[in-house]
């Protein structure tokens, strides 16, 4: 499994002023939840972003982000799940959401979860640095290959 998360930050304009492509760690508790996924039509799958403000190293054995967001209109959010070709025909899960901030962060580690709150992780990669201004909108496309 290949993973990674293009991020995008644009001005109040809409005109594009960042963007970066990041590679991730898939957590081992992803590991096991997407395992389930495969046989268990009642498990939950992973429809949510999340951002933060920790620059913490990425671990396998993480469960969270290391200081999630809650404010300033980046709080996690569900995002709209699709599938694309990378390989072979719907081989790769995107998820994608935009944010609007209405205040001033700077942005270092990006997440998806199966819940709303708590849940499984099932990636996380730091981002360097990237501040998002009050009004400007903070987009991220996670793709997670099956090729």
């Amino acid at each position: 499994m290949v993973g990674t998360y293009k991020i995008t930050i644009a001005t109040k304009e809409g005109l594009v002023r960042d963007e970066s492509v990041v590679k991730n760690i898939v957590t081992n508790a992803g590991k096991a939840q997407l395992a389930l996924l495969a046989g268990d039509a009642s498990a939950t799958p992973f429809t949510y972003l999340a951002l933060g403000t920790s620059s913490t190293a990425v671990g396998a054995s993480q469960t969270a982000l290391q200081a999630e967001l809650t404010d300033t209109g980046l709080a996690r959010a569900a995002g709209t799940v699709s599938r694309v070709t990378t390989t072979v025909t719907n081989d790769t899960f995107r998820l994608t959401y935009t944010w609007t901030a209405s205040g001033t962060k700077a942005i270092e580690e990006v997440g998806v979860f199966n819940a709303s709150s708590s849940g499984t992780m099932l990636s996380r990669a730091l981002t360097s640095t990237k501040t998002v201004n009050n009004g400007e909108t903070i987009t991220a496309v996670y793709t997670l290959a099956f090729a």
